[in-house]
């Protein structure tokens, strides 16, 4: 965001915050940008777990049955989506450029749930669908459900990216014409995409992949503890 504001350059807020996390970590884990990511993700876990585990339950299947479902992305989105546009405007607060604090308009809320949208879609519902596609030579390196898990959030980002820029150029240059905000948006595209595949891929990727084991192997304990 400090990048698509003008603020600091990409390289500088990465800096910024990679020093931080090595000099200072207790600072950065109890500062408040930390906190309100953790209570997004943590919430958007929690709530695709629940949904996961009465959709077994219901449907009678393994207690570590997982699939995509519609009641798993509403559920999920609804979630993520209201943790995340109060983060969202938490921070286009915090490191925008204006000096006055003022409200977030209704478009970049617009912008922001449809890019959580694709975001979520791609992280809880699209890798069972992706991951019987993917070739065989992906067994060599890594299970193909692991691969799909970790493929799919980063590459939707491509293409959400854009909503994420668009929606803070209304914020930090309200009266900015048609024309400057493509330019803005095209002149961040890449590097912005790049930040948050890095930030989504071991957030949703690399998360997803151990949460599905951990979930699974407490599920496997809970059912053997049943029948004992």
């Amino acid at each position: 965001m400090e990048n698509a504001s003008g603020r600091l350059s990409l390289i500088s807020s990465i800096s910024s915050s990679l020093r931080a996390v090595l000099t200072r970590p207790h600072t950065f884990v109890a500062s408040r940008p930390f906190r309100l990511i953790s209570a997004v993700y943590f919430s958007t876990y929690l709530t695709a777990n629940s949904i996961d585990t009465i959709s077994s339950t219901l449907a009678e299947k393994a207690p570590s049955h997982s699939a995509p479902s519609f009641s798993k992305f509403f559920a999920t989105s609804t979630v993520n989506m209201s943790f995340g546009l109060y983060k969202d405007s938490q921070f286009a607060q915090m490191f925008g450029t204006s000096v006055i604090r003022r409200s977030i308009p209704t478009a970049s809320y617009a912008l922001f749930a449809l890019r959580d949208s694709i975001t979520i879609f791609a992280s809880f519902n699209l890798p069972p669908v992706v991951a019987p596609l993917l070739s065989d030579e992906v067994e060599k390196v890594m299970g193909r459900a692991s691969a799909a898990q970790i493929m799919a959030p980063a590459t939707v980002q491509i293409l959400s990216t854009p909503l994420h820029l668009w929606g803070l150029d209304l914020y930090n240059r309200p009266k900015a014409s048609l024309g400057e905000r493509v330019k803005q948006v095209g002149k961040n595209w890449a590097g912005s995409t790049a930040a948050r595949m890095g930030r989504i891929i071991p957030a949703f990727g690399f998360g997803g992949v151990v949460n599905a084991k951990v979930r699974r192997r407490l599920m496997e304990r809970l059912k053997v503890g049943d029948k004992t």
